[in-house]
């Protein structure tokens, strides 16, 4: 059986070098592996079925994805196929981490958090140039750290109603305190989905979507497998490298994954998935193993 058609299954980024012989079989020239290797990763199969039709863009957490970029990535990628990118960070850190890469910024509070207008002018401006036809759910990445409700969901609900309305939006928090009935209803007023992420800090999906009245605020959802409950990043990256091999099957995450699955297919909602290698050690691999359960109980 295929996987449903509303279902898109994807990993967090793409290029990496122990993908090689389960995702990368071409040859590539030195230096060219991670400019070039998007083409063979959008079409590669498994038994028979596309195992890709959609993908993380992170790196756009750090910085907006220039026009050039939006087109190289275009020129690779067939019809149909949408990327999740990651809005950068510059709107959605109420304070700059003492952090090098913020430079004399660190430290201080960030005049441009939660700024609809930056969102439009240096995020949303190549995409609606040059990637129409590829773009998928913007994924707003709220950290742990910073975030009262009371002062928070407000400013959430205002920024929301300043963003254009002919894209789809997706909010991923950090802080289980912001999960309720007032975020619940903010993103239900204003189409935009919850983020069902699997994360160190984070409660279990199901307990998120329990939270959530377990009904979706959207027409699609996204879910983000990270790191397994309770485990640091840090130690997450030292078990999971060099990504080649399953190091630790979460089946509580994958129940809990495809039961969310199933309901938005059901209510005729999209579905992307994205995977990252330090959830079960090879994203592709945990990606292949969704498709056999699906396979299995159709």
């Amino acid at each position: 059986m295929p996987v449903p058609d509303l279902l898109r299954f994807g990993t967090s980024t793409w290029a990496y070098d122990g993908w090689q012989g389960l995702v990368y079989t071409k040859p590539y020239l030195k230096g060219r592996f991670k400019q070039d290797c998007l083409a063979e990763y959008a079409r590669c199969e498994y038994q028979g079925q596309p195992l890709f039709r959609t993908v993380g863009l992170d790196q756009t957490f750090y910085r907006p994805a220039a026009t050039w970029q939006l087109e190289r990535y275009a020129e690779q990628l067939p019809p149909g196929f949408e990327m999740c990118s990651k809005v950068w960070e510059e709107m959605t850190i109420p304070h700059y981490a003492t952090h090098a890469r913020y430079g004399a910024k660190a430290g201080q509070t960030n005049p441009r958090f939660l700024d609809a207008k930056l969102f439009t002018d240096e995020v949303l401006a190549p995409y609606s140039q040059v990637f129409q036809g590829h773009t998928g759910p913007f994924v707003f990445e709220f950290q742990r750290m910073g975030f009262n409700p009371e002062e928070f969901l407000p400013k959430l609900d205002e920024f929301l109603g300043q963003l254009p309305k002919d894209y789809p939006y997706a909010i991923e928090v950090r802080n289980p305190t912001l999960l309720g009935p007032d975020y619940q209803a903010i993103l239900n007023t204003h189409s935009v989905a919850h983020v069902y992420n699997h994360w160190t800090y984070m409660p279990p999906l199901a307990d998120q979507h329990r939270r959530l009245s377990q009904t979706f605020t959207a027409p699609f959802t996204v879910m983000r497998l990270l790191t397994p409950l309770g485990t640091k990043y840090e130690d997450a990256v030292k078990a999971a490298e060099p990504y080649n091999r399953l190091v630790n099957p979460l089946p509580t995450m994958r129940a809990q994954t495809l039961d969310l699955i199933r309901q938005a297919v059901a209510e005729q909602r999209r579905a992307y998935v994205l995977v990252n290698n330090r959830a079960e050690g090879c994203a592709p691999l945990t990606v292949q193993a969704f498709v056999d359960q699906l396979r299995q109980q159709s």
